[in-house]
């Protein structure tokens, strides 16, 4: 596995490979690596003939309250991990390098944001855009891989890729989880013991909320009320918010007859929580294809 730290060498093997015509898969990371992200890795490395990984933790996605400082970083055992999944290049590019200059100009997401984490995190997914815009350009992949954990970044992805004709294509992995349903992510290190005992009810009350649909219910506010029910009975965390919405349109919906998702967001101490279930109309768990 080669290290690769600078935006010209980055642009240099893109290039190189593109040439080539070697199939190129991309995983970009903030780091502190776990089996979330190696299963992107495997994946790729199962269908493509490169892998590219990289790792930064990106300021325009963090607001002026929120944890960059205190984000997780172990970039040693990072570049172990990302070696014994199969990555061939591991991009890992300091803030400077990536934003040398205050940028003249700036990208903005007008749909599919006003929902669920967009809705308290204004200007985040104008970070991850940007970002992401300019690793795609830096890397140069034929495809993409991002977990349905983060299911709104997914979303925006999907529009950024369409929205711009990035010649890509989305993969999008199922949430991989612990053995009691937590959804696996680098902030569960954060949880104090009692915490992480309490966080499986957040996968409870989305499993309750596909028996429901299972079940027939159509009416979006009695399974939003039930699942947030189940949180506030099960957990000492505060509910930021759970909604029903179509996917990946993320839009509201006063009859459940087509693909929905529901997800929710729970504030303990020191980490705040997402997890979401994308389902099917008749209640089936929907492996996202876009």
């Amino acid at each position: 596995m080669q290290v690769i730290t600078t935006v010209q060498k980055m642009q240099e093997i893109a290039q190189t490979l593109k040439q080539s015509k070697e199939k190129v898969g991309f995983v970009p990371t903030m780091g502190y690596l776990h089996e979330g992200h190696t299963t992107l890795m495997d994946e790729a490395r199962t269908n493509n003939d490169v892998v590219i990984t990289s790792i930064f933790v990106n300021p325009l996605q963090f607001g002026p309250n929120e944890d960059f400082d205190k984000y997780p970083r172990d970039e040693a055992r990072d570049q172990q991990i990302a070696e014994k999944h199969g990555v061939d290049y591991l991009f890992l590019p300091n803030v400077e390098e990536m934003y040398p200059r205050l940028s003249g100009i700036s990208m903005d997401v007008t749909s599919r944001v006003d929902v669920l984490c967009g809705k308290s995190r204004p200007g985040h997914f104008a970070g991850v855009v940007t970002v992401l815009t300019k690793l795609f350009h830096l890397t140069q992949p034929d495809h993409v891989y991002f977990g349905s954990k983060d299911a709104q970044q997914v979303a925006v992805v999907d529009q950024l890729i369409k929205d711009l004709n990035f010649p890509v294509s989305l993969h999008v992995v199922p949430t991989v989880r612990e053995e009691d349903g937590l959804a696996k992510s680098s902030r569960n290190v954060y949880l104090s013991t009692q915490e992480r005992a309490e966080a499986p009810a957040l996968f409870q009350s989305l499993s309750l909320a596909q028996q429901k649909m299972f079940d027939g219910e159509k009416n979006p506010a009695i399974i939003v009320n039930e699942v947030k029910n189940y949180i506030q009975s099960h957990t000492s965390g505060m509910i930021d918010y759970v909604e029903l919405l179509t996917f990946p349109t993320l839009e509201l919906v006063a009859e459940i007859d087509q693909d929905v998702i529901v997800a929710v967001a729970v504030q303990f101490e020191k980490a705040r929580l997402i997890d979401n279930v994308i389902i099917s109309t008749d209640g089936s768990i929907d492996n996202v294809v876009l």
